[in-house]
């Protein structure tokens, strides 16, 4: 038995486990922490040998007075209605980072911490610009050609949104591009919807627009009304902060003269 600490967000994760496979994957993945003073936020006891490798997205919810869980084919969650404690039982490593964005991102909705939004993130003087698009529109792209800049994410990002500030975390939910651990957090200075072109240029969204092309970048809903008004309401409130953008760009790093100056 093993027991791994780490801090996401600003949120202490308690992980539990006998499988050498999940915690290889924490310690490759997630920043280690000491054991912390406080209580953990989230504690998570890991399981492998669950269901057959990944076939497609479809989730099952169950949802109970006290419980909720969530099914694939390569995962099953099993989660308190407060997700302050969860059983994880998966078929592999992309089971295991999946269901742990699954559960992540219900636990900062159900607390109206923050959103998980499918993105790259980069640090420029200070400031978190976020990347969205759909399949194929160039986040990682757009995430590699912005080396040497501090990279906060390539697929995942951590928003935590409240009325003082809008701000990302340093994301361990990665694709292709490792953490470098030097920047932790920022404020959200820009989002930046991708679109690959000729030219670089720049069409400021209304705030309704912005707020609609961002719905389906938001990291599984929930079958429950009350967490999909908090999700609205969170989404909302971060386009009321931050300016919402189409990102017409080159493959190379140009476009950043247009969004940093």
């Amino acid at each position: 038995m093993e027991i791994f600490y780490s801090l996401i967000g600003d949120h202490v994760i308690q992980v539990i486990s006998q499988s050498p496979a999940c915690m290889g994957f924490m310690h490759k993945n997630f920043p280690t922490m000491d054991p912390p003073s406080r209580q953990a936020d989230l504690v998570i006891y890991l399981k492998e040998g669950y269901g057959i490798p990944f076939y497609d997205y479809n989730v099952v919810i169950t949802q109970e007075e006290d419980a909720i869980s969530f099914r694939r084919a390569d995962y099953l969650i099993e989660a308190e209605s407060d997700y302050g404690y969860a059983v994880i039982s998966v078929h592999n490593e992309l089971a295991l980072k999946h269901a742990f964005m699954n559960l992540y991102s219900s636990y900062v909705v159900h607390h109206r911490w923050g959103l998980l939004i499918h993105s790259s993130c980069v640090m420029e003087k200070g400031g978190a610009y976020l990347f969205a698009g759909h399949s194929g529109a160039g986040k990682s792209t757009a995430a590699k050609l912005s080396y040497p800049r501090e990279l906060l994410s390539d697929e995942a990002t951590i928003v935590k949104i409240s009325s003082e500030q809008i701000s990302v975390y340093n994301s361990p939910f990665r694709s292709e591009l490792n953490r470098t651990g030097l920047e932790q957090a920022g404020p959200l200075a820009g989002i930046y919807l991708l679109k690959q072109s000729l030219q670089n240029h720049v069409v400021r969204l209304s705030r309704s627009n912005g707020f609609l092309e961002l719905m389906d970048k938001v990291f599984y809903w929930s079958p429950s009304a009350t967490a999909n008004v908090s999700i609205l309401q969170l989404l909302q409130q971060m386009v009321n902060h931050v300016a919402v953008s189409e990102l017409h760009f080159q493959k190379n790093d140009t476009f950043w003269e247009l969004i940093s100056s």
